[in-house]
């Protein structure tokens, strides 16, 4: 049988020579499939730079533990295309298998008739085919890219929209100034359909997002710090809005960054008319929630086995100049509650903001390890995201791959084990999970 991955080479040489931001193509293609988008459980559809794969991992936590079926769509995928591809079961879901992903392209390819068609609209298209012809109790959708244009804006109302943390990335093409990229993600607000803001960073984006949700017509809007609200106290997690006061544990996932994601998931799942859930629903789900790369601790797999012993091994993809302050943020509170020396074992793409982004890490980490990506055309060569990170008064050295600079750290005398993260681009976390062996479940 032919391979997902066959096709999606097949998809690639559909790529239309200009990219005009539309969803013309996508709604032609549906179309041809029988309108699958109108077939649809309940949908959530997130859109935002940073927070959206974590607010989207703590819903689906919180919805499995109330028994529901689940369908997630998010992207990129770290190892495997099936990452994306989650189908609801009662129990927990899975990733789509081969045989029903390849059958789902096959359909598309088949009505799209060779058509100019992009890679990530074809397969959103197969997505939507099989989370409508298979039943769940709600689908939460990611954006892609953007939110207007994007192609997962097909959807008419969605039982609510939800923007999370709006920073500077893809500014070819959504803009070089906040205005116009939160302007850009505001684009999946309905007329009618509730609204929901995480808290922002940037006034500029806050006032964009409230601003464009109102123009739209969207109802209710529900604003993060104004409408709901989290903090820690004592040890937990109090998550206050008109509804009353929810008493919660910590959430599994690491950073303080975490409590604005798990607050946005909470509140969304409210708005969305999820509010009759048991509070043991939202513990649980926030003590389960899992997202691969994403500040993820590697205590099992090869790679721990080449470091010293005893060194911490975290995992990021954060790649912007955000991802780089909340990715400080998490290891200098790790530091305070067990102090280590920071090493990062760091790969970028060209396209991403390197400087601004280890910036961040200034007079926090004792080492920066510069290594290549392989197989990304995109990436920085080791020796320039080494001089990038020079650039800003880090330490610096480079290695031909995260195994070798894992075991360059024997090189060192250490008082104590450091703890390494190793950052920087969701390809460079892909590749990390593979050679680990600890595939996304």
């Amino acid at each position: 049988m032919e391979s997902s991955d066959a096709l999606i080479a097949r998809f690639l040489a559909l790529h239309p020579k200009t990219i005009d931001l539309s969803l013309g193509r996508i709604q032609r293609l549906l179309a041809q499939l029988g309108h699958p988008e109108r077939r649809l459980p309940p949908v959530i559809h997130v859109a935002g730079t940073n927070g959206k794969g974590s607010t989207i991992a703590f819903m689906r936590a919180i919805l499995e533990s109330a028994g529901l079926a689940v369908h997630v769509y998010t992207s990129p995928h770290l190892v495997r295309f099936h990452e994306r591809i989650r189908l609801g079961r009662f129990g927990g879901g899975q990733y789509v298998s081969e045989d029903r992903l390849v059958e789902a392209f096959r359909r598309c390819e088949a009505v799209n008739g060779g058509e100019p068609i992009t890679m990530f609209e074809i397969t959103t298209a197969a997505a939507i085919l099989l989370f409508a012809e298979e039943p769940a109790d709600v689908l939460l959708l990611e954006v892609g890219l953007g939110g207007r244009f994007d192609a997962t804006n097909i959807v008419g109302k969605p039982a609510a929209a939800v923007v999370t943390s709006i920073g500077h990335d893809h500014a070819e093409y959504l803009g070089t100034t906040l205005q116009a990229i939160a302007r850009e993600k505001a684009g999946i607000f309905k007329r009618g359909c509730p609204a929901v803001i995480a808290t922002q960073d940037y006034r500029e984006a806050d006032d964009t997002l409230r601003a464009e949700a109102e123009r739209i017509g969207a109802m209710p809007i529900l604003v993060g710090g104004q409408d709901f609200s989290t903090h820690e106290e004592s040890g937990r997690l109090v998550y206050q809005d008109e509804k009353g006061l929810l008493d919660l544990p910590l959430p599994k996932l690491i950073g303080r960054h975490q409590f604005i994601n798990a607050g946005t998931a909470i509140a969304a799942l409210r708005a969305a008319g999820f509010e009759t859930f048991e509070a043991q629903a939202f513990e649980a789900g926030l003590t389960r929630a899992e997202w691969p790369g994403r500040l993820q601790r590697l205590n099992r797999g090869r790679l721990p086995e080449i470091a010293p012993q005893g060194c911490e091994i975290w995992l990021d993809g954060g790649h912007n100049p955000d991802g780089g302050r909340v990715l400080a943020a998490a290891m200098a509170d790790r530091s305070e509650r067990a102090d280590a020396p920071l090493v990062l074992i760091a790969g970028m793409l060209g396209t991403k903001d390197s400087q601004a982004f280890f910036k961040n890490f200034s007079g926090l980490a004792r080492e920066v390890i510069a290594v290549p990506i392989a197989g990304q055309i995109a990436a920085r060569p080791a020796e320039e995201v080494a001089a990038i990170a020079a650039s800003v008064g880090l330490t610096v050295s480079t290695a031909a791959s995260v195994e070798a600079a894992l075991a360059s750290l024997h090189n060192y005398v250490w008082d104590q084990p450091p703890r390494v993260l190793i950052c920087g681009s969701l390809y460079l976390a892909g590749e990390v999970l593979a050679a680990n062996g600890t595939l996304p479940e």
